[in-house]
Formats: C-alpha cells, structure tokens, sequence
C-alpha cells in the first residue's frame, strides 16, 4: 500500500502499544508452563501472531479475549512428549526473528524433527550461532531458501556465546536451558551488547518462577530442574514504538504520550536522552543496546543538526538493511548520509520535500521514521503496511493526531485513490 501524507503537525495524545519484545517473552514463558496462564495488555502486530501461531501448534491451547491471551492446556514441552515421534511439526514463524532465535534452542530439548517456515529474508538473517552449536552437538541443522529443520536434545552444560552478535541467541537458549535437568552456564564473550534484552529474558522467566542469575558480567548461571509456573501478567507499553511517536515531536509536532512504565529494563528507554543530545547540536552516539532506534534517530539527526552513530553493525541483519535503507530514503530530501561497517553519518542538511515516492523497503521501522518527515515536507512513501509487524494502528494514530494522508494503490498502471481520513482499520 501506497500513502500520500500531507504537510502537517501532530497534536494531541497517543497511547503506545504494548512491548512486542516483551509479548514474546512471556506469552513463551506462559506456553512452557503445565498451568494455567493469563497474559494481558497484548498487542496483536504480526510478530507476535506468529509466536502464537506456533505455540498452539506446539499443543497450547490459546483462547484470546480483547487485549488478553488465555493459555491453558500441559505446556508445549508435556505436549510433545505425548505425540508420536513420526508426527511432523511445523512452526510457521512468518517474518519474526525473535519468535524463530528464540523457539530454535526448545525445539532443540524435544529429541525430533522440528521445520520452521517463513519469509526468505528471515532465513537470510544470521543464525551462525545455533548452526555452530549444532555442529558441535551433533545436532541436525538444514538451512533452505524460506525453511529451516532441526533436530536434537541439549544437554545440561557451559555454552560460549560471542556477546557481539544478537541477545536473541542468548535469550533463546536461556528459555530452553531451564527446562534442563541439571544446571548450566551461557559464558558470553565480550564484548556485550543489548544487555537489556537479556535481563527482560531473565525478567520474564523469574515471573514463571525460573531462576538465572549473572554470576559475572559474562557468566550466567542458570538453574536444573526447573518448571514454569501459572501466572497472571501484563505486557508494559512499548518504549520502542513510544521512540517513534516522540519523533513526531521532534519535527515539531505535540504529542502526549501515555502507557509507559515508569521503571522498565527496556533498553530503548535511552530514547529521550539521545533525542535531547541531537536537539543540542550535533550529537554521537551508540547504538549497540538499541539497534531499534536506529531508523528514528537518523531521521532526527537529518531534521535536526545531523549526527555520529556507533554500534550499527546489525542494523543491516534486521527487516532491511537499515543503513543502506536509511542513507538511499534521506537522501531524497536531499540529507546525505555515510555508512561504515559499525558506523551511520548523518551530515547536517536542510530537509526538502521528496520528488520520488520513498521506498519503506518492507520494514516497519523505516517506513514509521520516514512517515513523521513527511508530515514535515509532505510526500509519498510505499511498503506502508509494513507497520503491522510491529505497530498494526501507527497510521490510525497519526490520523487521529491531525496529520491527513491519502492511501492509493497502482494497478495497471492505473491509480486508485481512497481517502481514510478519520478511518480505523490498520493501513
């Protein structure tokens, strides 16, 4: 879908949705559990429907009332232990890295074939870590075009994990060394980035009733025989999508923002801080434990004074290459941009309204930083339901702060226009 915005400055208030980050960690951590559990305050975006997809296809029963997810049934680990082994299972984890880096290591504790389906581009994102793993172990590990199969039972022991690569890695094999019979270590080597997503992984699971403690700043210690209890919880609002809504403020617009929580591990809420640092002037900073700010803070620093970033290295393993995608969409309102291996220039320009239509290059961030320009310059930007991965209502939400947008798409040449102002169903 393709959408016009007009010129114009967002007012009013906004209520972020609910962490997507922290949905997945513990809807997986409700579906580990032989209890009964509640989540509340969840978000239904893409990813998280994907990580739904497959815990029921794991064998928990998940019934959804409004915002809530009720998980009942034996956890997904009794369920497979009661199927036969020549039963396939197939988890169809869509786009979601997180639903995929973190289901790998538990299908690796079931002892049989375990197929992951998606899109190509998730296959294309590193999975090295788990690959070598499975070298080492013994373990089946067959990559293909849009597929992955692995097959295995992990064993209580230490594992070494570079700290450089995604938390991800590090999360997925806390979730499945818990449900270990004896204790085991993840020694990580540094250096270490995205700490905060570790400590919501390990937040999550000690709401299940699952220990792990940093014994070191490299060393976790986590636990044996261990079992997820039943709980009732609630996803905390989104400081990852609340950095993109403050953007709208940062290209003058004014926006309350409410549903955050006060106290978070959440590593993104860093975000005022690095936005108040580009309003003084042109600002460095480091991005290495919140990669997902990346898109919101170049768009700053390009309407703002410009700006340094460090740490961006896996900004080009996410949806898109966020660098490359950001660098070629700034420069069609004339910002220039340079990119270095673990480096983002953002140099100091005067934005001008786009002639072409702005590629959002399929990925929800990049089309969320580029769509609150365009309420500055005006302009076209495609890939607009790209949202839905992440913030299925962003484009609701700005209708309803006042900006004014046009929807069309082009078939055959022809273009076909819809006006939505004032709509409510997701782009």
């Amino acid at each position: 879908m393709n959408v016009y915005i007009q010129p114009g400055k967002a007012a009013g208030e906004a209520k972020v949705p609910p962490s997507k980050s922290m949905a997945h960690r513990l809807l997986l951590s409700a579906a580990l559990s032989d209890e009964d559990c509640r989540v509340e305050n969840v978000a239904f975006s893409e990813d998280v429907l994907a990580t739904l997809d497959c815990i029921q296809v794991l064998g928990k029963t998940v019934r959804i009332e409004d915002n809530c997810c009720l998980l009942s049934g034996p956890g997904i680990l009794q369920f497979q232990k009661q199927r036969r082994a020549e039963e396939p299972v197939v988890l169809p984890v869509r786009e979601s890295g997180s639903t995929l880096r973190f289901l790998i290591p538990i299908a690796m504790t079931l002892g049989k074939p375990v197929r992951f389906t998606g899109a190509k581009r998730l296959f294309q994102r590193p999975l090295n870590v788990y690959q070598e793993l499975a070298e080492k172990e013994n373990f089946l590990f067959k990559s293909g075009e849009d597929s992955l199969c692995v097959c295995g039972r992990l064993s209580p022991k230490s594992y070494e994990i570079a700290g450089n690569i995604s938390s991800q890695f590090i999360s997925g094999l806390l979730f499945a060394l818990a449900l270990l019979p004896s204790e085991s270590r993840i020694r990580i080597l540094p250096p270490l980035e995205s700490r905060p997503y570790i400590d919501m992984t390990i937040e999550a699971l000690r709401m299940f009733g699952i220990h792990c403690q940093w014994l070191s700043a490299y060393e976790i210690l986590i636990r044996g025989g261990q079992s997820f209890a039943g709980n009732v919880v609630t996803v905390e609002g989104g400081y990852s999508s609340a950095a993109y809504l403050e953007l709208l403020n940062v290209v003058g617009g004014s926006v309350s923002i409410t549903g955050l929580p006060e106290a978070s591990l959440q590593g993104d809420r860093i975000y005022p801080n690095y936005y108040e640092k580009l309003r003084k002037g042109y600002a460095e900073l480091d991005l290495s434990d919140c990669p997902d700010l990346g898109p919101c803070m170049f768009a700053a620093a390009a309407y703002l004074h410009g700006g340094h970033f460090t740490g961006t290295e896996r900004l080009r393993l996410k949806e898109s290459d966020r660098c490359l995608s950001m660098r070629e969409e700034l420069a069609k309102f004339g910002i220039r941009c340079e990119s270095g291996e673990n480096c983002f220039t953002v140099e100091p320009g005067k934005l001008h309204p786009p002639e072409d239509c702005l590629s959002g290059h399929r990925d929800h961030r990049i089309v969320m930083a580029l769509s609150a320009l365009l309420t500055v310059t005006g302009g076209k930007i495609n890939d607009a339901e790209s949202v839905r991965k992440s913030f299925p209502e962003y484009f609701d939400v700005l209708k309803k702060l006042g900006i004014r947008m046009n929807e069309y798409e082009e078939t055959n040449n022809t273009v076909q226009t819809q006006e939505r102002m004032g709509a409510h169903k997701p782009v």
